[in-house]
């Protein structure tokens, strides 16, 4: 049920952001490319490379759910020294996330192909270990682009703070298993890394525009 001081129409907005974000974010090669080659060396079958793509995923989602939940607290303690405070303390924190991701894209220039460097495991190894493997590496690593998320919304209440996670959890498993699945099937890996050539910038944007409009709502 949506919190009577939250407009519905700002509530869907935020939730398309919300996985907006999470699926470009898992455009990044790190989050998709490691399951392709470890699945190849595997001879993995479709349904474990996705298992391992869901699992993963979740367990990035779960990572980030407890360092934002931890962020809301702090956020609730501050906020009842400095009334209306909170929602300014999300947009600066957007605003500086995105202009991060901005000049990140601008000094690093389009991403050229290539991913990231892997020590991919023998064939020999158990699929167990390659599986646990893929999911520790994503959950060891939470998605710090959806953290301000939880902030900006931290006095909506529990209700809002689990539908954005879903949205994350739903953004960032169908954006993996979308870019695995492309790899796998053939598609060309620099071909698809072009989309994420422009992440960062894209990201940027996106956080900036948002903080924007955690702004206006407070006017």
């Amino acid at each position: 049920m949506t919190p009577p001081d939250l407009d519905q129409s700002i509530l869907l907005s935020l939730l398309g952001g919300g996985f907006a974000t999470a699926f470009l974010h898992a455009a990044l090669p790190t989050h998709w490319l490691p399951f392709v080659l470890v699945g190849r060396a595997q001879r993995w079958s479709l349904g474990r490379m996705l298992a391992a793509v869901t699992a993963a995923g979740l367990g990035h989602i779960a990572a980030t759910a407890l360092v934002g939940s931890l962020i809301v607290i702090a956020g609730l303690a501050l906020d009842q020294w400095i009334a209306g405070l909170l929602p300014y303390l999300s947009a600066i924190l957007l605003f500086v996330f995105g202009a991060f991701y901005l000049v990140r894209a601008a000094i690093r220039g389009p991403q050229t192909a290539g991913g990231p460097q892997l020590d991919l495991p023998e064939p020999a190894v158990s699929h167990a270990a390659a599986f646990w493997g893929l999911v520790a590496m994503m959950a060891i690593s939470p998605g710090e682009v959806l953290l301000p998320f939880y902030l900006s919304q931290a006095q909506e209440g529990l209700a809002v703070l689990a539908a954005l996670t879903l949205v994350f959890a739903v953004g960032t498993v169908l954006g993996m298993a979308l870019f695995t699945l492309l790899a796998r099937a053939g598609w060309s890996v620099l071909r698809l890394e072009r989309w994420a050539r422009y992440e960062g910038a894209v990201l940027g944007l996106a956080l900036i525009v948002i903080g924007l409009l955690v702004v206006t709502h407070q006017h």
